[in-house]
């Protein structure tokens, strides 16, 4: 049997009319939402710190110093989790060839033109930045909190380094900031993604249009049995 390219072995077409996909394992969905969920959390208490026009938001937390307390906690369920999803989907987020003609045809992707695109697997080129950018930014964020967390690490951090880790530490939260909000963009703007992510599936015609060579491919394994 072939190996899978670009689909896992949960991804299979159900049996029901109007036809669905089955796109992500409950495993996979809890990996999303506890991560999506800590963001959340990390993104208010740590603007709370960030300036003091935003310190009402520790409020939200019990106040300050319950707010400092659990930030950091926060961050290590943070990486847990995406350390989880990373192991599950990083194979599907590998460059393919067809990603660099969806990138040079950004244009008909903002317009909705999915008939001049090329067909995709499970993932298109945009799914995948905000992937390896979250992948890279948490890890950069982890480095860098563990560094300015004094309760445990602060005798094996010196100051003049701790001062350049708080700073990386920032400018990586802005980042993620903004890749996180490009992500829920994305998700809202394309029609059908959010099921995706609470119920686990996709209408066929949702995958014919967006995930045309992925479902080629979940198509070909039911015809031909699981491969290995």
């Amino acid at each position: 049997m072939a190996r899978l390219y670009y689909s896992e072995k949960g991804d299979r077409i159900e049996d029901t009319h109007p036809v669905t996909v089955s796109r992500y394992r409950g495993i996979t969905r809890a990996n999303h939402w506890v991560t999506a969920i800590s963001l959340i959390l990390l993104l208010l208490s740590g603007l709370a710190f960030f300036d003091p026009s935003l310190y009402f938001l520790s409020g939200l937390f019990g106040g300050g110093q319950t707010a400092r307390w659990l930030h950091p906690i926060i961050g290590v369920v943070l990486f847990v989790s995406f350390l989880g999803m990373f192991i599950q989907l990083w194979r599907l987020n590998l460059p393919r060839p067809e990603d660099t003609t969806w990138v040079s045809q950004i244009g008909d992707v903002v317009k909705g033109n999915e008939e001049k695109l090329p067909e995709l697997g499970k993932y298109n080129a945009g799914q995948k930045f905000i992937f390896w950018a979250m992948t890279v930014l948490i890890v950069v964020l982890i480095v860098s909190g563990i560094m300015i967390w004094e309760q445990f690490f602060g005798e094996l951090v010196s100051i003049p380094t701790r001062r350049w880790a708080v700073l990386t530490h920032a400018l990586a939260a802005i980042a993620i900031i903004l890749v996180f909000i490009l992500h829920v963009y994305a998700a809202i703007w394309t029609r059908g993604t959010l099921r995706a992510m609470t119920r686990g599936t996709v209408t066929g015609g949702w995958a014919w249009r967006h995930h045309r060579k992925w479902l080629r491919e979940v198509a070909g394994r039911r015809q031909n049995g699981p491969a290995e």
